[in-house]
């Protein structure tokens, strides 16, 4: 069994523990009040943590995906809001490094490097994994250009100083980078979501917002699905990462309870059927924290599979949280049946992972085209 002290390697002790003492106990008060202190975002995003993979030269830490997917396990097993606000910035620093030019990598990266929020915008009402739907579009005006349309469940978005839009462009599409005060930008937060509460979900309008040219991630016009799969890829990573934590979270608090609590003279846990309900957690950890280790070993070394490597680190870690946070529920009994204690912010987190970046069906449906095509 992985000791959970160990979790974090060694070049990001330093960062688990800042993050250990900033969390401490407040997660549950977080999540009651739907809210991160925003003070505490801009800290970990000025020095690096909330994008740990961007190198040195942006003024990043340079993790590697092992370290920084280690690293946010971590924060997932102590608040998958938070984990939701890195996964957030990490897409929109991969982004922008892989798409960006010179210049807007400079500038961009320095700015979540040192302590402004980032949020990307994918899903519309009338489309989230139909890309054919996208309605959201930027047009050259000048030398400026114009966004407009709508984006929903934005997370991050009532945090952020800048927005990734994902939107068409002529024939082809686009990143536009969006500051997140910028004159035709309504940002509506969502009332009271299931998961990840304090994340800062949001719908955001964008009406004629009037931009440089200079925000189109190298001058646009490239192809929709690269730009969706490159982004999305780098997301499901790092939730399946955060999912492992959710497992971590589930196996400590459920072994913890089973250790002191006692039904019938004896300690839950020497009864057979909750040690059979330890042992899945169990199983279900090491599977997790295995395919993780896979994707990021796929994605450090560029495997022509990283992007399947991930989809399929993030179907097995998603449900595996989910079917955790349930078994840790059950076992705990009422003492996890608490809104804001750790298994009942596990129950409702995972739930909402089998749905973003890929529902199940759609990462199923992805795998399974694989296999036609490659068993």
């Amino acid at each position: 069994m992985h000791n959970h002290s160990s979790f974090i390697s060694e070049p990001l002790v330093n960062e688990q523990a800042l993050l250990g003492e900033l969390v401490g106990d407040h997660a549950e008060a977080w999540d009651l009040a739907m809210e991160l202190p925003a003070d505490m975002l801009q800290k970990l995003g000025a020095m690096g943590i909330l994008c740990a993979e961007v190198p040195a030269s942006f003024g990043g830490l340079g993790a590697s995906s092992q370290h920084s997917g280690e690293l946010t396990a971590y924060v997932g097993s102590l608040d998958s809001s938070l984990r939701s606000i890195m996964t957030s910035q990490g897409i929109a620093a991969w982004a922008i490094q892989r798409f960006g030019d010179r210049d807007q990598r400079h500038r961009y990266l320095g700015d979540l490097t040192s302590g402004d929020l980032a949020a990307v915008g994918f899903s519309e009402p009338g489309a989230g994994s139909d890309l054919a739907a996208m309605q959201t579009r930027v047009k050259r005006s000048g030398d400026s250009v114009v966004l407009d349309g709508q984006k929903m469940w934005v997370t991050g978005a009532r945090y952020a100083d800048l927005l990734l839009v994902l939107c068409l462009q002529d024939d082809d599409a686009a990143f536009v980078v969006v500051p997140a005060s910028a004159p035709g930008v309504c940002i509506e937060p969502v009332p009271a979501p299931l998961g990840c509460r304090a994340a800062g979900h949001a719908n955001i309008h964008f009406d004629n917002v009037q931009l440089p040219a200079a925000s189109v991630l190298g001058g646009g016009g490239q192809s929709l699905p690269m730009l969706f799969t490159t982004a999305l890829s780098y997301g499901r990573m790092s939730i399946a990462w955060g999912c492992t934590g959710i497992v971590r979270a589930c196996l400590e608090a459920a072994t913890e309870h089973a250790r002191v609590r006692e039904q019938s003279g004896k300690p839950l846990g020497q009864h057979q059927l909750v040690a059979s309900h330890l042992a899945d957690l169990l199983i279900s950890e090491e599977l997790c924290t295995l395919v993780c280790e896979h994707a990021s070993q796929s994605w450090q070394s560029s495997s022509p599979d990283m992007v399947i490597a991930a989809v399929l680190a993030k179907q097995v870690s998603a449900g595996h949280a989910a079917r955790s946070a349930s078994t840790a529920v059950q076992v705990l009994a009422s003492a996890g049946a608490r809104d804001g204690h750790v298994v009942a912010r596990a129950y409702r987190d995972s739930k909402v992972m089998e749905i973003i970046e890929g529902s199940n069906e759609i990462c199923q449906l992805i795998l399974a085209q694989h296999a036609l095509t490659t068993v």
